[in-house]
């Protein structure tokens, strides 16, 4: 089978590209509004971008009516935002804020987590969360309009928060320990419990 892009509703093609696109890691992502109400949402078009500078991104598509979401709102207003990272024990609460809440709704009372001040920007962190990424904003852009309309942004990182408990012998995340999930297509998602190593190819 071959697809061509222009001949389906973004909403089929949507479909394709979460079925393909496989696993997606989860940018759990907490922003406030210049009125102080907290936001907490779920993205799986997200990674990292690099570590010079140390750089992550994700992409919030617009609503069905074609408006921003809070998060991307809330970002655009004052340019800062965290990425929390998601594991097993905490999806449902992820999923939770998933939900399209009001923007006057803190999600982190809705979904009963633990808001955690930052160490140098105002959105705080999910205290449960094993690892949390304050950003500021570097790069903001729309990539469609309407309904579904990609945007893109890309953070720069200020502080990184790692739980001891996930930490190795040297100081690193542990992948085990992390179990952070990623989303497949449709309702499934996947947990990292299985793994192999590769060496490096050389020439």
């Amino acid at each position: 089978m071959e697809i061509d892009p222009t001949t389906l509703a973004h909403g089929e093609l949507y479909q394709h590209m979460i079925r393909l696109v496989t696993p997606r890691p989860i940018a759990w992502v907490s922003t406030v509004s210049n009125d102080g109400v907290p936001n907490l949402a779920p993205f799986s078009y997200f990674n990292a971008v690099g570590a010079n500078p140390p750089t992550l991104m994700f992409c919030p598509a617009n609503r069905p009516d074609g408006t921003r979401k809070d998060s991307l709102a809330n970002i655009e207003q004052n340019g800062e935002f965290v990425v929390n990272i998601v594991p097993f024990a905490l999806a449902e609460p992820m999923n939770q804020c998933g939900a399209p809440y009001d923007p006057e709704i803190n999600e982190f009372e809705a979904a009963g987590l633990t808001p955690a001040d930052s160490s140098h920007i105002r959105p705080p962190r999910v205290a449960e969360a094993p690892a949390c990424f304050e950003c500021v904003l570097h790069t903001s852009m729309s990539l469609g309009t309407g309904p579904g309309g990609a945007n893109l942004v890309v953070g720069r990182i200020v502080a990184i928060h790692v739980c001891d408990d996930v930490l190795d012998e040297k100081g690193r995340a542990d992948p085990e320990r992390l179990d952070s999930i990623g989303r497949m297509g449709g309702i499934s998602y996947t947990r990292t419990t299985e793994r192999f190593d590769l060496e490096r190819a050389r020439s």
